[in-house]
C-alpha cells in the first residue's frame, strides 16, 4: 500500500511537470519528461525511502534521548556547574578530569577507593561467575535427568531485578535471622557466623557472591550452547585416546569455548558496571569505603551534593569503561564478519 502511494505521488508530480511550459514558451521535451519520471520513480520506489517512516522516528528518538543525553553529560562535565544555579557555557575546561586524575593518584581519596572497588567488582565477579557457569554447564551436559528443569532453576535468578536480589540477599545476610548464619548455627559452626554486610572485611565479597548467584545461570546457558555445538566425534576421539574426563574437557573442549567465554564476559562486565541498584538498595547512598563504587559515588556527588559537573565527570568515566569493554568485542565481531 505504501509503495503504491509513493508511486502515485511521484507520477502526479511528474504529470504536472510534463504540462509545464519552457521559459521560451514551448512545451517540455517528452523524452526529458520520461527520463525525469523514471528517475523520480526509482527514488520513491527505493527501499530506503519506503522504510523511512518505520525506522526514522525510532532513530530520531534514540539519537535525542540516548546519544544526545551522552553528549549533554560530557558537555556538563566541562563546566563548573554546582548548586541550584545554571551552568555557564561561555568557558569550558578539563578541571573536573584534572581533579579526578589527581585524586586517582591519591590512594586515600574517595575517587581512588571507588575506582578500585569498581575494578575489583568487575574482574572478580566476571571471573568467578564464568568459572561457576562453566562448571554447571559441564555437569548439565553429562546428560543428567531433568536437564531442562535444572536449566530453568539456574537461569531463574537472572530474571530478577537488582532491587529484588538486593532485598533477598539482605535478608540472607542478616546476622540475627539470616539463613546463612542460621544454617551455620544449626550445623554447629556458630563460630563462623559473621556480620556479612556490616563488616567492611566482607562487604564487597558479599556483593560479589550475591551477583554471582544471580548471573551464574546465564554463564551456564552460554557455555552449554557452546558445548552442544562441539561435534560428538571430538569427545569420542579423546576418550579413544585414553583421556580422562577432566583432561578431555581441559585440553580439548574448553579451548574451543573462547567465543562463548568472550561473549559471556562482555555481558557480565556490563552488568557489573550497572550494579548501582543492587548496592543502593543494600547499603544506601553511603556503603562505606569497603564497598563504594563509581556509580554510587556519582549519585552522591550529583544528587546529594549537587556537584553536577563532578558527577557528570564520573558518569563519563563509567561510560568510557563500558565502551572499553564493548568496543573491542564489537570490533572483533566486525572483523570476523559476524556483525
Amino acid at each position: 500500500m505504501l509503495r503504491s502511494f509513493f508511486r502515485a505521488l511521484g507520477r502526479s508530480r511528474e504529470s504536472e511537470s510534463d504540462e509545464s511550459l519552457r521559459t521560451d514558451g514551448g512545451v517540455a521535451d517528452p523524452a526529458m519528461a520520461d527520463e525525469s519520471e523514471t528517475s523520480s520513480s526509482s527514488v520513491l520506489d527505493s527501499e530506503f525511502v519506503q522504510s523511512l517512516p518505520f525506522w526514522g522516528p525510532p532513530a530520531l528518538l534514540v539519537g535525542l534521548f540516548v546519544y544526545g543525553a551522552v553528549a549533554w553529560n560530557v558537555l556538563i562535565s566541562l563546566t563548573d556547574w554546582s548548586g541550584l544555579g545554571q551552568p555557564e557555557y561561555d568557558q569550558f575546561d578539563l578541571s573536573v578530569y584534572s581533579q579526578m586524575l589527581n585524586e586517582l593518584l591519591d590512594t586515600g581519596s574517595n575517587f581512588f577507593v571507588a575506582t578500585r572497588n569498581t575494578v575489583v567488582l568487575l574482574l572478580a565477579f566476571t571471573v568467578v561467575t564464568l568459572l561457576l557457569g562453566l562448571l554447571l554447564a559441564i555437569l548439565v551436559d553429562q546428560g543428567v535427568r531433568f536437564e531442562n528443569t535444572f536449566r530453568t532453576i539456574y537461569l531463574l535468578p537472572m530474571s530478577l531485578s537488582f532491587v529484588v536480589t538486593a532485598i533477598f540477599w539482605s535478608w540472607m545476610y542478616n546476622p540475627s535471622i539470616g539463613l546463612i548464619n542460621e544454617t551455620l548455627r544449626t550445623v554447629g559452626l556458630g563460630a563462623f557466623t559473621q556480620e556479612w554486610i556490616s563488616d567492611p572485611q566482607f562487604k564487597l565479597g558479599a556483593v560479589i557472591f550475591a551477583l554471582m548467584w544471580q548471573f551464574s545461570g546465564y554463564a551456564m546457558i552460554v557455555y552449554l550452547a557452546g558445548l552442544q555445538a562441539i561435534p560428538t566425534e571430538q569427545y569420542e576421539a579423546a576418550r579413544t585416546d585414553g583421556a580422562s574426563t577432566v583432561r578431555m574437557y581441559w585440553r580439548v573442549i574448553v579451548p574451543q569455548l573462547r567465543s562463548s567465554t568472550t561473549s559471556a564476559a562482555v555481558v557480565l562486565m556490563v552488568f557489573a558496571l550497572k550494579a548501582f541498584d543492587f548496592l543502593f538498595v543494600m547499603f544506601g547512598p553511603n556503603p562505606g569505603p569497603s564497598a563504594d563504587i563509581l556509580s554510587v559515588m556519582m549519585f552522591r556527588e550529583a544528587f546529594m551534593s549537587t556537584n553536577w559537573a563532578y558527577g557528570s565527570g564520573i558518569a563519563t568515566v563509567l561510560f568510557a569503561m563500558a565502551l572499553g569493554v564493548i568496543a573491542p568485542y564489537l570490533y572483533r565481531q566486525y572483523q570476523r564478519g559476524e556483525l
